[in-house]
């Protein structure tokens, strides 16, 4: 009977056996399209934005932050240190590891409960990427069966460089390029043994052994590594005593790293239309910022927000309304160099040197002004700066319009230059008149700007401009007559380094140089003794004008040098007025001149001095030096309107 039950149980059992093995075997093929994923592995990967100077601006992805890695570029040493402390044969199985497997059992056995994993680097890869964490014996099946899948469709190379971007390494960074960047600041090649070391040592418990919370714990596994790349022989007894000295110094850097938010933001929405998968393709993105000139823009804003706080005190509705926004551009190229949208972005993500539409006041008058010039005025020809009624038609209804000066006051006749220094609207008014709304519309139709008003509200810049697109229109000033489109994003490559896109500078000459260089030299007089006072830069010529709209709801200071051209802008979001006296030369011309001082201070290579193209000649009048071209001689005779006269229009 004994026999017989032996028998029957060996039987049972080999049935068992049989019917095991065939089951798992089914399971095999049944799951086995499981691995694709790793088989044809395209995680997401984070994109890099840089500035001109190659300098890192933000890391930018959905939910894992991670640059890729192919195997070719990963070290050897990474490779030893890794396998050393993961998987010493993890060049000789097929998937699972049986030796390893029988150990860690007989001690959950001993333990009575599951205290060793056998896990190769397969199997940690297929569990990390395919499968949950859960401690079952049904997954553990799976994750075996998935491993020895994964190892006939891979190779050894392949599963590793998979391994090594997949695995989550702390702090946020998945991947061992990440980890890298993000701990050490170092690439790969540039990782000491022991750097290395307490990476490949970060798996196990990315927590816990977390350099920036947990150093001793990290210096103490990492050395655990290390000692077993000794113990294998693959490293010698002097280099191991040096190694385990080594104290590296580790960064507790923020994933992003975003050092220009609002730039970063004004990249991602040019790009995502074209390219959905702009956070998460690993692109790399070269753009025209200078993260130096971004810092002096942020600190020469916050320095003019302050400014007027102070004036006003502490007030909580103005400090909720009141903002502003910065341009910064290389006249000769457009290049956008600095962009800031707002005081401070974790308060306000909008940006307003791109979103915002205001009315640029004042500071579209060089416009009307060079219009005049290109048509034969000069800068001595002389406008009247008096007090005239306009009447216009609005629907059915006949309307009369009658203009004032900021001062309230009236001048007479007064010359161009002197109308444009001190901003006179009354004289720009009557220069638009004379010259004809028709003809100013058709001379500033080469700048493609919309909705201009068809009447002589176009004189005071009735019109709705965001800073970026007054940027643009002063680039015919900086760059002596030339219109430049501002360029932000230079070069875009793929995750692979192709370039999928090379954005080149465009340009177009709009006015004659000896004619541009007219305005410039007004402007110029404006900073040194008109409205754009608050901007003077000893030693440095600054051409600029100043804006403020009706009751101060916008202040404006546009202005370049030789080199650099800058954009501020400062009013309530809300759009109700600022506190009287509040204006451009007030409100935004001091942040220039902040901007414009550093700018000196850190680069004495820039010009100091406008030069004055062939083509601009001096004369002597009433002991004063004026400047004329061929195209605008001056004036021998003045012509006097009567004030009394009605313009219709």
């Amino acid at each position: 009977m004994i026999k017989f039950l032996v028998k029957f149980l060996f039987r049972l059992g080999v049935l068992a056996g049989i019917a095991l093995f065939g089951y798992l075997v089914w399971l095999y093929f049944e799951i086995g399209h499981e691995v694709e994923p790793l088989v044809r592995y395209n995680p997401p990967k984070t994109t890099q934005i840089f500035d001109r100077n190659g300098e890192l601006i933000a890391n930018v992805f959905d939910r894992e932050h991670r640059l890729y890695v192919p195997y070719d570029e990963i070290p050897g040493r990474v490779i030893e240190a890794l396998v050393a402390i993961e998987d010493t044969l993890f060049f000789e199985h097929h998937g699972v590891n049986p030796e390893a497997i029988f150990r860690a059992v007989i001690k959950d056995i001993k333990a009575r409960k599951m205290v060793e994993g056998a896990s190769t680097l397969t199997q940690q890869l297929v569990k990390s990427t395919l499968l949950t964490r859960e401690k079952k014996i049904e997954r553990k099946i799976k994750e075996a069966l998935l491993s020895i899948r994964l190892e006939q469709e891979l190779t050894k190379e392949e599963i590793l460089e998979r391994y090594l971007n997949a695995i989550f390494f702390g702090h946020g960074y998945y991947g061992i390029r990440t980890a890298a960047l993000g701990y050490f600041h170092k690439d790969l090649d540039e990782l000491s043994l022991k750097e290395i070391a307490i990476l490949v040592g970060l798996p196990k418990a990315p927590s816990a052994y977390d350099p920036t919370r947990h150093y001793a714990n990290a210096m103490a596994r990492a050395n655990r590594v290390l000692e077993r790349m000794k113990t294998l022989g693959w490293i010698d007894e002097a280099t191991y005593l040096r190694e385990i000295k080594e104290a590296p110094k580790v960064y507790d850097d923020t994933l992003t790293q975003n050092r220009a938010p609002y730039i970063v933001d004004a990249v991602i929405n040019r790009l995502a239309p074209k390219y959905p998968d702009i956070r998460r393709g690993g692109y790399r993105i070269e753009t025209a910022l200078d993260l130096e000139y971004q810092e002096m823009a942020r600190d020469a804003l916050k320095f003019g927000y302050e400014a007027y706080m102070k004036r006003h005190g502490e007030d909580a509705n103005l400090s909720e309304t009141f903002n502003g926004a910065m341009v910064v551009i290389d006249g000769r190229s457009g290049d956008i160099l600095a962009m800031v949208g707002g005081v401070e972005y974790a308060k306000s993500a909008f940006n307003r040197a791109i979103s915002s539409r205001r009315q640029p006041g004042s500071a579209f008058k060089p416009f009307i002004y060079e219009t005049a010039l290109n048509l034969g005025y000069n800068p001595e020809s002389r406008i009247p700066d008096i007090a005239r009624t306009y009447r216009f038609d609005e629907g059915n209804t006949s309307r009369l319009w009658q203009p004032k000066n900021y001062e309230r006051d009236y001048k007479g006749m007064i010359t161009l230059r002197e109308a444009l220094v001190h901003s006179r609207n009354l004289a720009t008014i009557n220069l638009a008149s004379e010259i004809g709304i028709t003809t100013l519309h058709k001379k500033l139709e080469v700048f493609g700007i919309r909705d201009l008003p068809y009447n002589l509200s176009i004189a005071l810049g009735n019109i709705a401009l965001s800073p970026l697109q007054m940027a643009r229109l002063y680039t015919v000033f900086a760059d002596m007559g030339t219109l430049h489109e501002p360029r932000l994003v230079v070069n875009l490559y793929d995750e692979r380094g192709s370039t999928l896109e090379h954005i080149e500078s465009v340009a177009k000459e709009v006015y004659p140089k000896p004619q541009a260089y007219l305005m410039v030299d007004i402007l110029r007089d404006v900073v040194r003794r008109g409205t754009g006072r608050n901007a003077r830069v000893k030693g440095m010529d600054v051409a600029g004008k100043t804006g403020t709209t009706n009751n101060s709801v916008d202040t404006w200071f546009c202005s370049f040098t030789p080199d650099i051209e800058t954009i501020v802008w400062f009013g309530n979001d809300d759009n109700t007025p600022l506190p009287k006296h509040e204006t451009g030369g007030r409100t935004a011309a001091p942040v220039a001149r902040v901007f414009y001082q550093e700018l000196a201070k850190r680069h004495p290579e820039y010009k100091r001095k406008f030069e004055e193209p062939e083509g601009v000649f001096h004369a002597k009048r009433n002991g004063r030096d004026v400047i004329y071209t061929e195209r605008s001689p001056l004036p021998s005779v003045d012509a006097t309107p009567s004030s009394e006269e009605e313009i219709i229009f």
